[in-house]
């Protein structure tokens, strides 16, 4: 018990140490973020994404309240859609019903090509054309890491933010950690996220070898967090089990057969599993490919957040739904309309380091959390949703 809750403290000092490291990463200037009009127009906002990802929308959300919160748009509740994943119905309905005196979310600027590659080049072919040719677009919010990589180039000036990229460094679409590299490029950055992840999830749980599944491609290394999985893994001395899914395919039937697949081998395998983020590890699968996981008793760790706790993942990050991200990618938006440029606003965010834990699931693989764990935690589910 004491060595537990000495690993807590050690893993809380090192977070606040962190988040005043962070202090060094200020804005290159003072920036007001007060509602101003474009010369009496609006500002024209665009968006662009690889394919659906069940975080898009919530991360476009959470952007629009902290929009609210400044004060650049009238108060608004964004219903619940059909479809949660599918980013294109919100951005209809923002363009439509979205009250402003300052911005307009431009309905026929809106791109998204379900993550098939004979659809890709050309998507990112035409967005480009209209940034450049039209010059109608006033910013971009470029979702996930495929469209941050498509437009974090000289091929167009546009204001871009880049948001819901896992490692926006090791994907090459910034330059560095307090640099983006380009006057137009602004990405957030978690340095050490999935390093505290990783680090935590040992600290709780001691195991000896982790299992990872996740495409092995640039791509899908980059959004697993590979290099920093290895990279603690040195640290601690424990052993990564590896297995490779599908996930930036169009068939989303495929991508999540993938991964129940890979989930099902690791079972019989690892001490622990780090639930990698991709499109197959998504809501409506998360009761299957947790099954065999749960039979076998092993415990989890969410990469993508507490949404996932809620689904039967035993650990990860709390969130507060994206609250505190979605007013940093706000913040950055409404400087840039106030004159700043992108890259000399900080990229470096963290969020508050907070734990979620499904007690439902804790019972399940017969894990008894220590009381220092309860305390830490910020989100606790008693009852997973299926």
């Amino acid at each position: 018990m004491n060595q537990m809750k000495t690993s807590i403290r050690l893993i809380l000092v090192v977070a606040v140490f962190l988040l005043l490291c962070v202090s060094a990463f200020a804005d290159k200037g003072k920036y007001s973020t007060a509602p101003k009009n474009n010369k009496g127009k609006k500002w024209r906002i665009g968006y662009y994404e690889g394919g659906p990802y069940q975080n898009y929308p919530m991360v476009l959300k959470s952007i629009i309240n902290g929009l609210v919160e400044l004060k650049w748009i009238k108060p608004l509740t964004v219903p619940k859609f059909q479809d949660p994943d599918d980013s294109r119905i919100m951005w209809e309905w923002l363009a439509s019903q979205a009250q402003s005196r300052y911005i307009v979310f431009v309905k026929d600027a809106y791109w998204s090509s379900n993550w098939d590659d004979s659809l890709l080049a050309e998507a990112k072919k035409n967005v480009i054309s209209r940034l450049k040719n039209d010059r109608d677009i006033d910013l971009m919010i470029a979702m996930g890491t495929k469209a941050g990589q498509d437009l974090a180039n000289k091929e167009h000036s546009v204001p871009t933010l880049v948001c819901s990229s896992t490692d926006p460094l090791g994907a090459g679409i910034v330059k560095s950690v307090g640099d983006s590299g380009y006057n137009h490029v602004h990405a957030r950055l978690d340095p050490t996220l999935h390093q505290r992840q990783i680090q935590l999830f040992h600290n709780i749980i001691g195991f000896k070898t982790l299992g990872v599944a996740y495409e092995n491609t640039v791509a899908g290394r980059s959004y697993a967090a590979i290099e920093d999985i290895e990279k603690v893994a040195k640290e601690r001395k424990f052993k990564v089990l590896r297995c490779y899914t599908k996930d930036d395919i169009p068939d989303l039937k495929e991508a999540e057969s993938s991964v129940v697949k890979c989930y099902e081998a690791l079972a019989d395998k690892a001490d622990a599993i780090f639930v990698t983020i991709q499109r197959g590890v998504n809501p409506g699968n998360m009761k299957k490919l947790l099954r065999p996981i749960i039979k076998n008793k092993v415990p989890t760790f969410s990469q993508g957040g507490s949404s996932e706790v809620k689904h039967g993942v035993l650990f990860s990050i709390a969130q507060s739904e994206f609250k505190y991200v979605g007013k940093f990618h706000a913040e950055t938006m409404v400087k840039v309309f106030n004159g700043a440029r992108p890259r000399d606003i900080t990229q470096v965010f963290e969020d508050p380091s907070k734990i979620a834990i499904n007690l439902e699931t804790a019972v399940k693989i017969s894990y008894d959390p220590p009381i220092d764990i309860l305390v830490a935690a910020d989100e606790m589910y008693i009852e997973t949703n299926d």
